[in-house]
């Protein structure tokens, strides 16, 4: 007799129709712009979206890789926000937006980030280049390395400041999975990106505005990113976070890019955002850490193990649509050890009546080790007989 491994499907967690209709998916507003994407990153699901993997220059969006590596280098106290750092020649002479600082100053870590975050500034860009990787080239190798790691597969970097160079290109799809785990892994920096004034002491006065407009006109936009280029126009990566009654805190993401101005790229980050809170509700399936299935393993020291998410499993679907919910779990049987705590096992689909809307993997809420040579042999006993 041969066992082999197969998928195991549990249907559970049924809600009841209770005599609603299938709604159609909502249909997203027209946007004034060559690509968008609207990412619902509570629940990590697309709510809308056209040509997110076309190429485009990123512009200042090749910031949010620079903070990524500058706040990667805070959070392992490779620098400290208090120490100063030099600005070289080429940092002074960086053309487009910038801080106006120049070689014989000394400055804090803190206000380069802040120079670089919410004035633009290529200057504090390069400098903090310089400071974090030793040179610009080697940073911009840390850049592409990071991107890589990220998953962002359309991605390359020339520079860190983001003007347009052969080569130098991102996408939408890419841009959100760098700003969701920037605002993810370094949840505390990226305030930095909702400070609307900045200038550094001695510097402009006329050049202290952030250049997301939408934080002075929406109170829940905290952040992220704008860029402009001649070839790729005017671009934003808007975030925002607003309170709801059970989910708790919701998180929205809005990726325009191409849009013909500041403040048409500006309007249309928000229509989408506005449209993803009014258009959509978010329904908290499981607790974070809440066991959604404890299945059998074998050969392991357990006997079960708990299969969950470490965040909250909530779902994104149309509003009025909540009650439509049915859920099935997917997972590989048999399960056998060994099992290491956040290894991906199985998930959990979700469907609105008949129809499948979204799957969302599941991990191990705890790590099985493998069982003894005895006991390893008795269940492969067991395995041979079932």
């Amino acid at each position: 007799m041969h066992l082999a491994a197969t998928l195991s499907v549990v249907a559970f967690a049924v809600m009841p129709l209770q005599g609603h209709a299938q709604s159609a998916a909502p249909e997203p507003p027209e946007v004034a712009a060559r690509a968008y994407l609207l990412l619902d990153v509570t629940a990590n699901q697309i709510l809308a979206s056209r040509d997110i993997d076309m190429p485009v220059e990123p512009a200042s969006m090749t910031k949010l890789m620079t903070a990524y590596l500058v706040f990667d280098a805070l959070k392992s106290k490779k620098i400290d926000m208090k120490q100063t750092m030099g600005v070289s020649e080429r940092a002074s002479k960086m053309p487009g937006s910038r801080m106006f600082i120049d070689p014989k100053m000394k400055v804090p870590v803190e206000d380069l980030i802040k120079g670089m975050i919410v004035q633009s500034g290529n200057d504090a860009t390069v400098a903090l280049a310089e400071g974090v990787g030793g040179s610009v080239d080697r940073f911009v190798q840390m850049m592409n390395d990071q991107a890589k790691v990220l998953g962002m597969q359309n991605t390359t970097y020339k520079n860190p400041d983001g003007f347009a160079e052969a080569g130098h290109s991102t996408t939408a799809r890419d841009l959100a999975t760098l700003a969701t785990r920037l605002m993810r892994d370094f949840p505390d920096y990226t305030g930095i990106y909702a400070i609307k004034k900045y200038r550094y002491p001695g510097t402009p006065a006329a050049n202290d505005s952030n250049r997301n407009l939408l934080i002075f006109k929406d109170p829940t936009v905290d952040g992220l990113q704008a860029g402009h280029t001649e070839a790729s126009a005017y671009s934003l990566v808007a975030s925002a976070k607003r309170e709801f009654h059970i989910v708790g805190t919701r998180r929205l993401l809005a990726v325009v890019l191409g849009a013909n101005s500041e403040i048409t790229r500006a309007n249309e980050a928000q229509k989408l955002l506005n449209w993803g809170y009014t258009a959509f509700e978010a329904v908290k399936l499981f607790e974070p850490g809440q066991a959604v299935a404890t299945p059998v393993i074998w050969k392991g020291k357990a006997s079960n193990v708990k299969l969950g998410r470490s965040d909250a499993l909530v779902v994104a679907v149309p509003k009025g649509s909540a009650a439509q919910i049915k859920t099935q779990l997917v997972r590989p049987d048999p399960l056998v050890a060994p099992v290491t705590r956040g290894q991906t096992i199985g998930s959990l689909k979700i469907y609105r009546g008949e129809q499948f809307w979204v799957d969302m993997p599941l991990q191990a809420l705890d790590t099985v080790e493998q069982a003894g040579v005895l006991g390893r042999a008795w269940d492969a006993v067991r395995l041979w007989i079932k």
